[in-house]
């Protein structure tokens, strides 16, 4: 079960709205009772943290279009969340000197809206490291469209006063190759609930980073050289159905795998559809 540290200087922070979109949408939470999770509410984002993997297994983001602030300057310091012990935190010293970047699980801009003050915590508030995962560093076409994914679903959102709830995290697997301490996740999740014509409606997005897989995954992870990162291959996103989400991660996603806009009837070789523009999501049952 998932439980909730808080200590300041972040006492005051209150997190994911579940109610955000005027439908519940609940925090993503591990399944099975046996996994260990602590639930860090920030500016306007929640982040359910895997102890055990050092890592978040979910974020979840509440972001209003209208009220989205632009030219907030960079923050650039990353920084521990001293609510738990660092070492239950994925630090600097698994990507000082390597090809792997902070990967930031909620956007840095989607929790930055409303008032100047909370904008600017908000900004801040992504940059603590529980709100990051190893990623590779390159930057293609399938990572440009992962990173629009949210501008875009915002103006499918119009009749709610564009406002969404975006949950992402990796695919925490027991496969996921070893690196300084921690494993490093080979895939990214995220799914986005809106309002559509006056009812709940969801997308389900998965990021691939794993080995060139026109070799052996296995073979193509132990060619990797001492004391490197794991070798990672171009980024490749598709849009899959929300079940296949909760099937990849063990999370419970409330109502979403019923919202999803993605139909459900496919052939096998179409259920997950890689996307080469955002023109390419489907968006209607």
């Amino acid at each position: 079960m998932a439980r909730t540290e808080s200590r300041d200087p972040l006492a005051d922070r209150a997190g994911y709205d579940e109610n955000f979109l005027g439908v519940p949408v609940p925090l993503p939470t591990p399944s099975s009772p046996d996994v260990p999770s602590l639930v860090l509410p920030y500016t306007h984002f929640t982040v359910v943290l895997r102890p055990d993997r050092r890592m978040a297994a979910a974020t979840a983001v509440c972001i209003d279009g209208r009220l989205l602030v632009e030219h907030v300057p960079r923050e650039s310091s990353w920084r521990f969340d001293p609510r738990l012990d660092e070492h239950h935190q994925t630090g600097d010293e698994v990507y000082r000197d390597n090809s792997l970047d902070k990967g930031h699980l909620v956007r840095r801009l989607d929790p930055v809206w409303g008032e100047a003050t909370e904008a600017n915590k908000a900004n801040a508030d992504t940059f603590h490291y529980t709100n990051a995962a190893p990623q590779a560093d390159v930057f293609n076409q399938g990572k440009q469209l992962w990173q629009g994914l949210e501008n875009f679903l915002l103006d499918h959102a119009a009749t709610f006063d564009r406002k969404l709830t975006v949950l992402t995290g990796p695919v925490l697997h027991d496969s996921d190759p070893p690196y300084r301490g921690v494993q490093v996740p080979l895939r990214f999740w995220k799914v986005v609930a809106f309002v559509q014509d006056g009812s709940l409606a969801a997308t389900a997005y998965v990021l691939d980073q794993s080995p060139d897989l026109t070799r052996d995954a296995e073979r193509a992870l132990a060619g990797a050289t001492p004391g490197a990162p794991p070798p990672l291959g171009a980024f490749r996103t598709f849009q899959v159905p929300v079940s296949d989400v909760v099937e990849l991660t063990s999370l419970h996603l409330g109502p979403l795998p019923a919202a999803d806009l993605m139909p459900a009837v496919r052939a096998p070789g179409e259920r997950w559809r890689r996307l080469a523009s955002h023109d390419d999501i489907m968006m209607q049952r």
